[in-house]
């Protein structure tokens, strides 16, 4: 893994991605995996990568509609891709209450703990909904420790138009050199990074790096790593 500290006082503010980044997107399957008969982590695998190609495909055809209603059109065919019916559409509707009710991974709370310690601003840039995200953050109990959550929702065009990452901007008040912008999605890490943001991916899965426009500043395993990137002596402990 790549490790770049930063330079000193160049970084006011660290913006993080939510699905798979501080928040655990296999959960929901996870605690359903006994209604799901074995298949939890396929059915994780293919709801997550038809989530996001009908954002992709949705931007490109103009078609947008809000990311709850891609994540509701993205588990009915997950469950048919996998052989799962559901009939009564009990199990898609646990599913998806459950969705708003995501784990945040267990680095996420003292990562961003450690960076408010340090004067830094946090928040959110994500492609949910407003109400999808009030609900995860809430739930997550990670909600005190934002400055700003920031959904696609009234641009109406998802990641990786650059018109997203100008969002964090704006509500930040800074130059896209002065936010640390944190995703463990390569096509998210890399989209900011070509808008001029200092990048940290977190690649949990040793993937390999994009090929893509954009340099990242930094790849890690784990968010617990974020902080001591931003400057010395910041720790998560």
């Amino acid at each position: 893994m790549t490790r770049v500290s930063f330079p000193p006082l160049t970084v006011k503010a660290c913006v993080f991605d939510a699905y798979g980044t501080l928040l655990d997107v296999a959960a929901a399957a996870r605690r359903c995996e006994r209604a799901l008969g074995g298949k939890a982590a396929a059915l994780t695998e293919v709801w997550r990568m038809k989530q996001l190609q009908y954002t992709w495909l949705r931007s490109l055809m103009g078609e947008y509609v809000p990311f709850d209603t891609v994540t509701a059109e993205a588990l009915d065919y997950a469950l048919a891709a996998v052989g799962l019916g559901d009939k009564s559409g009990r199990l898609r509707r646990r599913l998806m209450a459950i969705y708003r009710e995501l784990d945040a991974y267990p680095d996420a709370k003292p990562a961003l703990r450690a960076l408010r310690r340090a004067g830094i601003k946090t928040g959110i840039l994500s492609n949910g909904s407003p109400g999808m995200l009030r609900a995860a953050v809430k739930s997550a109990g990670i909600d005190p420790l934002l400055d700003h959550v920031l959904s696609v929702h009234p641009l109406k065009i998802y990641k990786p138009d650059p018109r997203v990452y100008r969002l964090a901007t704006r509500a930040f008040k800074l130059k896209p050199a002065e936010i640390c912008f944190v995703s463990g999605n390569g096509w998210d890490a890399w989209a900011a990074a070509r808008f001029g943001m200092r990048v940290v991916w977190i690649n949990r899965a040793g993937a390999p790096a994009e090929r893509l426009p954009g340099r990242i500043a930094a790849q890690v395993r784990a968010l617990a790593e974020v902080p001591a990137l931003l400057g010395p002596g910041l720790s998560t402990r």
